[in-house]
């Protein structure tokens, strides 16, 4: 992990908007605007209610997938820097009375009646044998476990237990292999995978 202390705050364009974060963060990749626009896409047909992101980090996927909508959003992070940032980003880009940022795991922070729409999770998914190829990047935010899915497996059964009838989830995940891999009990139908330089966005149905 590179450093422990609060450093210098850089800002990044995400899409339209601009998102601070420092080195205890995960800096912003920008291929993963491609999950918030599908997200965005997905909305449109959804059932009404709040959008929830699971391992929000700085909060740049969910801001930007809500940002062309009135769609409200609930980010949750277990890091307390990254829910600062992410609230810090939901100010500066206007969406602060929409969004909802819980800090804690998250399998721990949602009441057993809330239920979303929308279910957006960039979860930790590097295999922990192969964490120290990226020493920029925090250890929390990378480390997915010994097949890299320790915390999508997580995230997967939130969704489960909070998701609308007639939702979605938009997994990101490191390689189509590591979809292929998901056990059908957690993971439900995968509607469709997305293939990008830098990873995958799974569209799943959990009915």
């Amino acid at each position: 992990m590179a450093g422990t202390g609060a450093g210098t705050v850089e800002t990044t364009a995400f899409g339209p908007l601009r998102i601070s974060f420092d080195h205890r963060v995960l800096r912003p990749r920008a291929w993963t605007a491609a999950q918030s626009e599908w997200a965005a896409e997905v909305m449109r047909a959804a059932p009404p209610g709040r959008v929830l992101e699971l391992c929000a980090g700085a909060g740049h996927i969910g801001l930007l997938a809500v940002s062309g909508s009135d769609r409200s959003l609930v980010c949750v992070d277990v890091d307390p820097v990254a829910c600062g940032f992410a609230r810090q980003n939901a100010t500066d880009a206007g969406l602060a009375d929409r969004v909802e940022v819980r800090q804690g795991p998250v399998d721990e922070v949602l009441g057993d009646d809330e239920r979303f729409p929308v279910v957006i999770a960039d979860p930790p998914w590097v295999r922990r044998a192969d964490v120290d190829r990226y020493p920029e990047d925090p250890l929390r935010a990378i480390d997915g476990g010994d097949d890299g899915l320790a915390v999508a497996r997580t995230c997967l059964a939130v969704a489960r237990r909070h998701l609308l009838p007639g939702g979605s989830v938009l997994l990101q995940l490191g390689t189509v292999e590591q979809v292929d891999l998901l056990d059908t009990v957690d993971a439900g139908e995968v509607v469709e995978v997305r293939r990008y330089d830098r990873g995958v966005v799974v569209r799943l149905d959990l009915a």
